[in-house]
This record gives C-alpha cells, sequence and structure tokens, in this order.
C-alpha cells in the first residue's frame, strides 16, 4: 500500500512541477520571463491561465494529501507526541557527601 501510494506521490510531484513551468511568469524577473508578445504560445488567453492555475491548485491540495499519509503511514500508526518519546529519569536519592579528610604529608 504504501509503495502504490509513493508512486502516486512522485507522480503528482513531477505533475505539480510541469503545470508551475508551463504558467506564464508574471514577475519579469531581470526581463527574461514572460512570454513574447501576443501569441505564440502553446496556451493563451485567460481560460488557459484560469486552467493551468486551477490544475495547479489541485496537484498541490492532492500532493499535500499524499504527503501526510505516507507520513502518518512511516509512524506505524502510533500516535506519539515528541514530549512523549522518552519517560522520566527515575528519582534516585542523593548521595551524601563523604566527611572531609585532612590531606597527608609524605
Amino acid at each position: 500500500m504504501t509503495t502504490v501510494i509513493l508512486v502516486i506521490h512522485i507522480i503528482l510531484a513531477l505533475s505539480l512541477i510541469g503545470s508551475v513551468l508551463l504558467q506564464r511568469s508574471e514577475g519579469g524577473a531581470l526581463g527574461i520571463g514572460g512570454g513574447g508578445g501576443a501569441g505564440g504560445g502553446l496556451m493563451t488567453g485567460r481560460s488557459a491561465a484560469n486552467l493551468l492555475t486551477r490544475t495547479t491548485a489541485t496537484l498541490a491540495t492532492c500532493f499535500i494529501i499524499t504527503s501526510l499519509t505516507l507520513a502518518i503511514m512511516a509512524s506505524g500508526g502510533r500516535e506519539r507526541s515528541i514530549l512523549e518519546s522518552a519517560p522520566p529519569p527515575a528519582q534516585t536519592e542523593p548521595t551524601k557527601p563523604s566527611a572531609p579528610t585532612a590531606p597527608t604529608s609524605e
């Protein structure tokens, strides 16, 4: 079961990367992004942008769900807190200090 979810997770990750890379850059970082004017692109127009945005959001949601599922499955079904990881050390009685001894000269 874990293998199936892991394969789906990898496919979702690659699809998410592809959908993000297909979107048109709007930041114009260093003047190299944004496409080439009117037309000539693979998908143009507002409907393509909406489709890519919705596709990216759907893929991201599925990616997060598979991430959480894999994390829960990796924990082995045990629900432990970080604070409950180790029991507190047992209380022991303090040792009594020994009586001071006088130095001896040889």
